[in-house]
């Protein structure tokens, strides 16, 4: 009432100053315009914004209008949506309610019209509007609703190909498949040249490929014309036939001329095979001798290609392709497409060079984008007289060369770290000798029951672990002190397989087969049996990998002689006759870039903390210093697929009998009663206070040197000695050479080595005779017993002698 009271005052305002009714009125009628519209907004309050399409009254509505492959939205009499589907928020947004919708300014003033004959007539529609993104709709808009106040909007994408109908051409169809047969490749392009569409066979004779594409590339690229306008095919130069092009337009010229976008204008290519014939300029002779060249070509084991003098390649043969990584591919359009990238602009030059001067040849080291750290020599030399070919390149398919080269750098690594391995070991022994003894001291002073006896117990016994892993180390260094005999492996997986079938549980089963007639073999049937068992640990632990645990270990043995070594063709084994024992699973085999690195120390496929990495490297250690070969590679089921791991251990069949030892008898130290005096030369500190306070325990009077030097002089300065106990390796003048001094003075003194490395490396080093060997890590009561048995021994050959 206060707004209507208002508007009539005012009208009389107006009435007084005008003078006239009518613009008294037309205020009126105008205001009253105005509060209708106040109410109408009121009314509407509770519509969504613009960007909020959904509300709680449109539910079922937005149900309703969920289609796919179309765009729904409802807008009111402001143009504010209401709801929308999903398709259409996806593409346009909540914030594009029609007719602002995403489209450049003349499309946007053409949805704006289609609205206003939309509200006026009921319904209206645009055939095609194409968006900023280059996508075209079909929009329609119709009026409902009680009140007729909103509009339904309905966006159709359109399908429909620019210019021509393509999908008539379809070329890569039995339409393109026909025409080639024909004689006839097809491609359609756009009229700047862009490829749209290819036959096969314009794909096969273009690019070497017939399921290549080429869409967006220039068509141009593909075709190439001589001196007199001929056309061919650029990957086939003039070896090829030459081209009649066609060039056929899919609209009409007016509309090519008049097109919005070049693009739209497309056009259908026709390259016609016109064969080599009578007046096509071709010399038939010399395109035979050329033919018959390629050949040749093709059939030598040198990897030989031709290109022309632009540099692009007109001939491969099939070695040429194994050396560059192309087998079955074919070849790019360039050499430089096979090199690296620093390497492209080198080769380019080579290639002209040598095609457009005179004939000359020479090579340039290149790498390969197959192999890039292995760089190779391409020879290149100038043709002539070859119809295109210009340019003749060689490379000898290095693939076995690059693989031996591999398994030598492997070989000298293994090597490398067997020396590094056996060296730790060999000190850390020294370590564990000190701990160890000192170790066994302290429990002469301590019973069980004192409060430190349990402690003492526990570092022995991890020492103990500690000097097992310096084992393994020297083992893959091939310095573990070995004891072989002569045995069979049969005898020796009779042993441990109650062991084996313990490990492996009942999911696994687990076959031993063995041949007949074996040889014998000359091997440390202990270390023999770790290499089973850790093998065959190995193959359990590969099984239980795979899920449900069930799988089958097999352990054969097998012999193999040397004819067979010949044709099996291995350039690691020697031809000899053999004992061959194989171990294999069904654990679904080893990856293949795991195979080389399998018997490297340290490396483990197993989860951390579970595996020390050494178990194969161990394996391969004894078995090298047992003079045999191992061997690890996948078994494969008729389809190919594989489905378990193979170990095949190479032991030579041992010839002749085992020369005989003289067997030291073994006795402690509390057998030995006549005593002794010791010159214990040891350049480790910590080792000799130990070995001195032991052997002192054993009643024998102990001198102790920190080198050969001091040794040698106690020695010269008339020292009397029963027995010479030293280390091997010391710094100036080292053990050996210590007592080859002392030999040359007192020949019959006994001699007794400490060291961490292997005793029969040591004896064919040394080279002394009647001397004897300790191992380190040796306790406090071992190195007793062996002094005092040494000393027996050579008591008990004094006595003879004198006797005699």
């Amino acid at each position: 009432m206060g707004l209507g009271a208002a508007v009539l005052a005012s009208a009389g305002v107006l009435y007084v100053a005008t003078g006239s009714w009518l613009v008294a009125l037309a205020f009126v009628l105008a205001a009253g315009l105005m509060l209708g519209g106040v109410v109408l907004l009121d009314r509407v309050r509770a519509a969504p914004a613009a960007d909020a399409p959904a509300a709680p009254d449109w539910s079922v509505t937005v149900a309703a209008i969920e289609r796919a492959g179309e765009a729904i939205a409802i807008t009111d009499r402001a143009n504010r949506m209401v709801c929308a589907n999903r398709f259409f928020l996806d593409t346009f947004g909540t914030g594009a309610a029609p007719p602002a919708l995403p489209l450049e300014r003349a499309q946007l003033e053409a949805v704006t019209l289609l609205a206003r004959n939309a509200w006026r007539d009921g319904t209206a529609a645009l055939e095609e509007v194409e968006a900023s993104d280059e996508t075209r709709w079909q929009i329609t808009a119709t009026r409902a609703g009680r009140g007729e106040d909103h509009l339904i909007w309905r966006l159709r994408p359109v399908t429909r190909p620019r210019g021509a109908d393509l999908g008539a051409l379809d070329l890569a169809g039995p339409f393109g498949k026909m025409l080639s047969r024909a004689g006839i490749e097809t491609a359609i392009t756009t009229a700047d040249g862009v490829i749209r569409m290819v036959s096969a066979g314009f794909a096969e004779r273009a690019a070497g490929d017939d399921t290549a594409t080429l869409v967006g590339q220039d068509f141009v690229s593909f075709l190439r014309s001589d001196e007199r306008d001929r056309i061919f095919f650029a990957r086939e130069g003039r070896s090829g036939t030459p081209q009649t092009l066609v060039d056929i337009p899919l609209v009409d010229p007016e509309e090519r001329v008049t097109a919005a976008r070049p693009d739209e204008a497309t056009s259908l290519m026709l390259l016609i095979d016109s064969g080599v014939g009578i007046g096509s300029g071709f010399d038939g002779a010399a395109q035979a001798g050329v033919a018959q060249l390629d050949a040749l070509l093709a059939q030598l084991p040198l990897g030989l290609a031709m290109t022309d003098r632009d540099g692009r390649f007109l001939f491969g043969n099939e070695a040429f392709l194994r050396s560059v990584g192309r087998e079955g591919r074919g070849l790019p359009q360039f050499p430089t497409d096979l090199v690296v990238r620093e390497d492209k602009a080198a080769l380019s030059d080579a290639v002209r060079r040598h095609g457009r001067g005179p004939s000359t040849s020479g090579d340039v080291a290149v790498r390969l984008v197959n192999s890039p750290e292995e760089p190779v020599s391409l020879g290149l030399a100038g043709v002539r007289g070859l119809g295109e070919a210009a340019v003749l390149l060689s490379l000898a398919d290095t693939s076995q060369e690059n693989q031996l080269r591999r398994q030598v750098a492997q070989a000298t690594k293994m090597q490398a770290v067997g020396q590094l391995a056996g060296g730790v070991a060999h000190d850390f022994n020294n370590v564990l000798t000190a701990i160890i003894g000192t170790c066994d001291l302290m429990l002469l002073r301590h019973i069980p029951g004192d409060s430190d006896y349990d402690d003492i117990q526990q570092i022995r016994a991890n020492s103990n672990r500690a000097a097992a892993l310096t084992r393994q180390l020297l083992a893959f260094s091939r310095q573990q002190t070995l004891r072989p005999e002569i045995i069979q492996l049969p005898d020796v997986v009779s042993e441990v397989s109650p062991l084996i079938k313990r490990l492996l549980g009942e999911k696994i089963t687990y076959y031993v087969q063995h041949d007949r007639n074996l040889g014998p073999v000359r091997a440390d049937p202990q270390q023999l049996e770790q290499v089973i068992m850790n093998l065959a640990v190995n193959a359990r632990d590969a099984i239980n990998s795979r899920g449900n645990g069930q799988g089958r270990i097999s352990l054969y043995t097998r012999t193999l002689q040397a004819k067979q070594v010949i044709q099996l063709g291995s350039e690691v084994l020697p031809p000899a006759d053999y004992t061959v024992l194989i171990v294999q699973d069904t654990g679904g085999g080893i990856p293949p870039h795991v195979l080389p690195k399998l018997f490297e120390p340290f490396f483990t496929t197993k989860e951390q903390g579970k595996g020390t990495g050494l178990g194969l490297s161990t394996a391969y250690g004894i078995v090298k210093q047992s003079g045999g070969f191992i061997f690890a590679d996948n078994i494969a089921d008729k389809a190919g697929r594989v489905t378990g791991a193979r170990f095949t251990v190479y032991f030579p069949v041992h010839r002749g009998e085992m020369p005989r030892k003289r067997p030291v008898q073994e006795l402690v130290s509390s057998d030995w009663s006549a005593g002794g005096k010791v010159l214990l030369v040891e350049d480790e500190d910590m080792v000799r206070i130990v070995a001195e306070r032991a052997l002192a325990r054993a009643g024998y009077t102990v001198t102790g040197c920190a080198n050969g030097e001091e040794g040698l002089a106690a020695i010269v300065e008339g020292g009397e000695f029963d027995i010479v106990v030293s280390d091997v390796v010391m710094p100036g003048m080292d053990g050996p050479a210590m007592v080859r001094e002392i030999r040359n003075r007192l020949p019959t003194m006994p001699v007794l080595f400490m060291s961490g490395y292997a005793e029969e490396q040591l004896r064919r080093d040394i080279d002394i005779p009647d001397m004897h060997f300790i191992a380190k890590p040796f306790s406090v009561a071992s190195i007793g017993d062996k002094v005092g048995a040494v000393l027996r021994e050579a008591r008990s050959e004094q006595g003879a002698g004198a006797g005699s």
